[in-house]
Protein backbone atom coordinates (compact mmCIF):
# COMPACT_ATOMS: atom_id res chain seq x y z
CA UNK A 1 0.00 0.00 0.00
CA UNK A 2 1.04 3.16 -0.95
CA UNK A 3 1.11 6.17 1.52
CA UNK A 4 2.00 10.04 2.03
CA UNK A 5 3.69 10.50 5.43
CA UNK A 6 4.74 13.59 7.23
CA UNK A 7 7.67 13.57 9.28
CA UNK A 8 10.07 15.18 11.39
CA UNK A 9 13.78 15.00 11.88
CA UNK A 10 17.17 16.84 12.44
CA UNK A 11 19.29 17.24 9.45
CA UNK A 12 22.94 18.08 9.31
CA UNK A 13 23.69 20.40 6.13
CA UNK A 14 27.32 20.35 5.27
CA UNK A 15 29.42 23.78 4.77
CA UNK A 16 29.83 23.14 0.55
CA UNK A 17 25.91 23.40 0.54
CA UNK A 18 25.82 27.02 2.28
CA UNK A 19 25.12 28.68 -0.78
CA UNK A 20 22.13 26.44 -1.89
CA UNK A 21 18.68 27.58 -0.79
CA UNK A 22 18.03 25.91 2.91
CA UNK A 23 14.72 23.88 1.41
CA UNK A 24 16.92 22.31 -1.42
CA UNK A 25 19.96 21.85 0.87
CA UNK A 26 17.70 19.76 3.12
CA UNK A 27 16.01 18.02 0.28
CA UNK A 28 19.32 16.79 -1.04
CA UNK A 29 20.23 15.87 2.45
CA UNK A 30 17.10 13.87 3.08
CA UNK A 31 17.25 11.99 -0.21
CA UNK A 32 20.28 10.38 0.75
CA UNK A 33 19.75 9.45 4.02
CA UNK A 34 15.61 8.25 3.39
CA UNK A 35 15.42 6.98 -0.20
CA UNK A 36 15.97 2.89 -1.16
CA UNK A 37 15.89 2.14 2.52
CA UNK A 38 12.82 -0.24 4.64
CA UNK A 39 11.50 0.64 7.67
CA UNK A 40 10.24 -1.73 9.59
CA UNK A 41 6.94 0.49 10.60
CA UNK A 42 6.36 2.38 7.11
CA UNK A 43 7.90 0.19 4.32
CA UNK A 44 10.03 1.17 1.43
CA UNK A 45 10.73 5.11 1.55
CA UNK A 46 10.51 5.84 -2.31
CA UNK A 47 10.76 9.44 -2.42
CA UNK A 48 11.00 12.45 -0.40
CA UNK A 49 8.54 14.67 -1.92
CA UNK A 50 8.59 18.34 -0.10
CA UNK A 51 10.49 19.91 2.53
CA UNK A 52 7.73 22.02 3.80
CA UNK A 53 10.20 23.88 7.02
CA UNK A 54 13.52 24.56 7.85
CA UNK A 55 14.28 25.50 11.07
CA UNK A 56 16.99 27.40 12.38
CA UNK A 57 20.36 26.32 12.08
CA UNK A 58 22.40 25.06 15.21
CA UNK A 59 26.36 24.97 14.62
CA UNK A 60 27.95 22.11 17.53
CA UNK A 61 31.68 22.99 17.73
CA UNK A 62 34.33 21.07 16.17
CA UNK A 63 31.64 20.58 13.18
CA UNK A 64 31.65 22.94 10.54
CA UNK A 65 27.84 21.62 9.55
CA UNK A 66 24.52 23.33 10.68
CA UNK A 67 21.82 21.26 11.65
CA UNK A 68 18.16 21.90 11.65
CA UNK A 69 14.84 20.63 12.41
CA UNK A 70 12.75 19.89 9.02
CA UNK A 71 9.20 18.77 8.18
CA UNK A 72 9.41 17.08 5.08
CA UNK A 73 6.83 14.48 3.26
CA UNK A 74 7.75 11.22 1.69
CA UNK A 75 6.11 8.38 -0.35
CA UNK A 76 6.05 5.07 1.30
CA UNK A 77 4.94 1.54 -0.01
CA UNK A 78 4.65 -1.67 2.15
CA UNK A 79 2.93 -4.76 1.66
CA UNK A 80 0.28 -5.78 3.96
CA UNK A 81 -0.80 -8.92 4.72
CA UNK A 82 -3.84 -10.70 2.45
CA UNK A 83 -3.41 -7.17 -0.25
CA UNK A 84 -3.79 -8.53 -3.70
CA UNK A 85 -0.69 -7.31 -6.09
CA UNK A 86 -1.43 -7.38 -9.53
CA UNK A 87 2.54 -7.76 -11.27
CA UNK A 88 5.14 -9.61 -13.50
CA UNK A 89 7.41 -13.15 -13.64
CA UNK A 90 10.62 -12.06 -13.32
CA UNK A 91 11.92 -14.80 -12.28
CA UNK A 92 11.65 -18.51 -12.45
CA UNK A 93 13.25 -21.58 -10.14
CA UNK A 94 12.63 -25.28 -9.61
CA UNK A 95 11.12 -24.12 -5.97
CA UNK A 96 8.44 -21.03 -7.68
CA UNK A 97 8.38 -17.70 -8.98
CA UNK A 98 9.17 -13.92 -8.53
CA UNK A 99 6.75 -11.30 -8.88
CA UNK A 100 7.96 -7.81 -9.20
CA UNK A 101 4.64 -6.30 -6.91
CA UNK A 102 6.18 -2.99 -6.80
CA UNK A 103 9.61 -1.70 -5.18
CA UNK A 104 10.12 -5.32 -4.08
CA UNK A 105 9.95 -8.85 -5.08
CA UNK A 106 7.48 -11.46 -3.95
CA UNK A 107 7.66 -15.53 -4.03
CA UNK A 108 5.04 -17.67 -5.06
CA UNK A 109 6.23 -21.07 -4.13
CA UNK A 110 5.60 -23.72 -6.41
CA UNK A 111 2.76 -24.62 -4.41
CA UNK A 112 0.85 -21.95 -3.93
CA UNK A 113 0.96 -21.13 -7.81
CA UNK A 114 -2.58 -22.95 -8.45
CA UNK A 115 -4.81 -25.81 -7.35
CA UNK A 116 -3.54 -28.70 -9.36
CA UNK A 117 -0.24 -30.86 -9.32
CA UNK A 118 2.71 -28.39 -10.89
CA UNK A 119 5.88 -29.66 -12.22
CA UNK A 120 8.58 -26.82 -13.48
CA UNK A 121 10.16 -27.51 -16.81
CA UNK A 122 13.66 -26.48 -16.54
CA UNK A 123 14.37 -26.84 -20.50
CA UNK A 124 11.64 -23.69 -21.22
CA UNK A 125 11.57 -22.10 -17.58
CA UNK A 126 7.87 -22.59 -16.67
CA UNK A 127 5.83 -24.46 -14.52
CA UNK A 128 2.96 -26.83 -15.74
CA UNK A 129 -0.23 -27.58 -14.09
CA UNK A 130 -0.48 -31.83 -14.79
CA UNK A 131 -4.60 -31.52 -15.31
CA UNK A 132 -5.19 -28.48 -15.97
CA UNK A 133 -2.20 -27.89 -18.39
CA UNK A 134 -2.31 -24.01 -17.69
CA UNK A 135 1.63 -22.69 -18.14
CA UNK A 136 3.13 -19.92 -15.76
CA UNK A 137 6.38 -18.23 -17.18
CA UNK A 138 8.48 -15.29 -17.19
CA UNK A 139 6.80 -12.33 -18.81
CA UNK A 140 3.29 -13.64 -17.82
CA UNK A 141 0.93 -10.68 -15.35
CA UNK A 142 -0.36 -12.47 -12.75
CA UNK A 143 -2.65 -11.80 -9.60
CA UNK A 144 -1.38 -12.30 -6.18
CA UNK A 145 -2.41 -12.53 -2.61
CA UNK A 146 0.13 -11.31 0.23
CA UNK A 147 0.07 -14.28 2.75
CA UNK A 148 3.46 -13.92 4.34
CA UNK A 149 6.15 -10.60 5.22
CA UNK A 150 9.24 -10.80 6.69
CA UNK A 151 11.42 -7.90 7.28
CA UNK A 152 14.85 -8.46 8.57
CA UNK A 153 16.99 -5.54 7.57
CA UNK A 154 16.74 -1.80 6.33
CA UNK A 155 17.75 -2.96 2.70
CA UNK A 156 14.91 -3.87 0.36
CA UNK A 157 16.42 -6.94 -0.90
CA UNK A 158 16.89 -9.02 2.02
CA UNK A 159 12.92 -8.68 3.19
CA UNK A 160 10.76 -11.01 1.91
CA UNK A 161 7.29 -11.05 0.27
CA UNK A 162 5.47 -14.76 0.03
CA UNK A 163 2.36 -14.44 -2.34
CA UNK A 164 -0.37 -17.15 -3.13
CA UNK A 165 -1.98 -17.84 -6.18
CA UNK A 166 -4.33 -20.80 -4.96
CA UNK A 167 -7.42 -18.60 -4.66
CA UNK A 168 -10.76 -17.72 -6.53
CA UNK A 169 -9.50 -14.50 -8.64
CA UNK A 170 -6.18 -14.91 -8.51
CA UNK A 171 -3.31 -16.45 -10.76
CA UNK A 172 -2.72 -15.70 -14.58
CA UNK A 173 -4.87 -13.29 -16.66
CA UNK A 174 -6.09 -15.91 -18.73
CA UNK A 175 -6.59 -18.07 -15.96
CA UNK A 176 -9.01 -15.43 -14.39
CA UNK A 177 -10.61 -14.82 -17.58
CA UNK A 178 -11.07 -18.34 -18.58
CA UNK A 179 -13.38 -18.73 -14.90
CA UNK A 180 -15.29 -15.58 -15.19
CA UNK A 181 -16.10 -17.01 -19.03
CA UNK A 182 -17.25 -20.76 -17.17
CA UNK A 183 -19.04 -18.94 -14.93
CA UNK A 184 -21.18 -16.92 -17.59
CA UNK A 185 -21.56 -20.16 -19.16
CA UNK A 186 -22.68 -21.70 -16.31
Amino acid sequence: MYKLLTIKDVVRIPPRMFTMDPKEAAKAVLREAYEGIYDRDEGVVLAVMDVREVGQGVIVPGDGATYHEVIFDVIVWKPEMHEVFEGEVIDVAPYGAFIRIGPMDGLVHISQLMDDYVVFDEKNKQFIGKETNRTLKLGDYVRARVIAVSVKSRVIRENKVGLTMRQPGLGKRDWIEREKRKEKEA
